[in-house]
C-alpha cells in the first residue's frame, strides 16, 4: 500500500538546501530548529539514505540530495503558489461565483440586476443555474443559493432579506363570471391554477385574524412546476392562483389581475440568501451577497417584518 508522501518534510528539505542552514530555514518558516532537523531525519529514515553531508563547519548535499532537490523545490514552490493564489482570491474581487436561484424569480428579478455587478467587478465570473428544484449546495459546489421559501432547519447559513406575501389572485373577467369568494369554504366552486412546488399542494390554507385557520382542497385543472407559467392562464380568466407578490404586483397595478379574500392571509414566505457551512467566504462571494441584499431592500414587493 502506497504511503502518503511527506510533503511538508520535502518542502523543508528544499528550504534547507536553498539557505544552506537548518537555522536559516527554521527562521524563514517560523519553525524551531528542532522541527526542521526532525523533518530531515524523518526523510532520511524514510528514504534510507543521507540527504546532507554534515560537519561542524559546513553542510552540503549528498548525491541523493542533489537528485531529489529539483522536485522537492517544485513541491515547495507549488505549495507557496497555491496558498498565495487562494489567499489573493479570498481577499480580491476575482474568480468564480456559482449561484443557484428559482427560475421565475431568477429570470425576472436576478438576471436584470447582474449587469451592474459585472460592470463594477469585471474580474468576477458568475455561473448561475436557474431551477425551481432546491439544489444541494455542497454536493453541487454552489457558493450562493437564492431561496424563496419558509426554510427548514439546516446546516446552511441563511441571510433573510425580506418577507414575500402570497396573494390569491384572478382576472377581473374571472370574477365577473364566477363571483368573488369571501371565505375559503367558497373556493370549493372555483378552479385552482397550481404551482407544483407549493408546500401544501392543492390544499390551500388561510388564516384570519378573528376567525382562525381554514383549509380548502382545490380542483386543479392546471399544474405547473414554474409559477410564472400560470400568468397567461390567470390573465385569460381560467382560474385562481396563490402567487408570490413579486410575480403579480405589476399585473395588479395594471388591472390585469385582482386580489380577493384579502383578510384571509396565506403564510408568507421569505427571500433568503444561503451559503454552505463555514463562515469564511471569499471576498467575491461576500460582495455578491451584499450587492443582492442592497438590490432587494427597496423593491415594491419586499416586506419587512411587521409590514402588510
Amino acid at each position: 500500500m502506497n504511503r502518503l508522501p511527506d510533503l511538508e518534510a520535502w518542502a523543508i528539505f528544499a528550504k534547507v538546501a536553498e539557505t544552506g542552514s537548518f537555522a536559516r530555514a527554521a527562521n524563514e518558516f517560523t519553525l524551531s530548529q528542532a522541527t526542521v532537523s526532525k523533518a530531515i531525519t524523518r526523510l532520511e529514515a524514510r528514504m534510507k539514505t543521507m540527504l546532507f553531508h554534515r560537519t561542524s563547519r559546513r553542510m552540503s548535499l549528498t548525491e541523493s540530495g542533489l537528485a531529489a532537490l529539483e522536485r522537492a523545490t517544485r513541491i515547495l514552490e507549488e505549495g507557496e503558489a497555491v496558498e498565495a493564489d487562494l489567499a489573493e482570491q479570498a481577499t480580491a474581487l476575482r474568480g468564480l461565483v456559482r449561484v443557484t436561484a428559482p427560475m421565475s424569480f431568477g429570470l425576472s428579478h436576478l438576471a436584470p440586476v447582474l449587469p451592474p455587478f459585472m460592470q463594477a467587478h469585471p474580474d468576477v465570473s458568475l455561473d448561475i443555474e436557474f431551477s425551481d428544484e432546491q439544489k444541494d449546495l455542497v454536493a453541487n459546489r454552489f457558493d450562493v443559493a437564492v431561496r424563496i421559501s419558509a426554510l427548514s432547519d439546516s446546516s446552511l447559513l441563511a441571510k433573510r432579506l425580506c418577507n414575500v406575501r402570497i396573494l390569491l389572485v384572478g382576472s377581473p373577467g374571472y370574477f365577473e363570471r364566477h363571483g368573488r369568494p369571501q371565505h375559503p369554504s367558497e373556493l370549493v366552486d372555483h378552479r385552482a391554477l397550481q404551482y407544483a412546488y407549493s408546500r401544501n399542494g392543492p390544499s390551500w390554507r388561510f388564516r384570519h385574524e378573528r376567525d382562525g385557520e381554514f383549509s380548502q382542497t382545490m380542483h386543479t385543472p392546471l399544474r405547473v412546476n414554474n409559477a410564472e407559467a400560470l400568468t397567461h392562464a390567470l390573465t385569460a380568466g381560467l382560474g385562481l392562483a396563490l402567487q408570490p407578490e413579486f410575480l403579480v404586483w405589476q399585473d395588479i397595478e395594471a388591472g390585469r389581475l385582482e386580489t380577493v379574500m384579502d383578510e384571509w392571509e396565506v403564510e408568507p414566505i421569505a427571500l433568503h440568501i444561503l451559503t454552505p457551512p463555514g463562515r469564511k467566504r471569499p471576498a467575491r462571494v461576500q460582495a455578491f451577497i451584499d450587492y443582492l441584499a442592497q438590490c432587494y431592500a427597496s423593491q415594491p414587493w419586499a416586506r419587512r417584518d411587521g409590514e402588510t
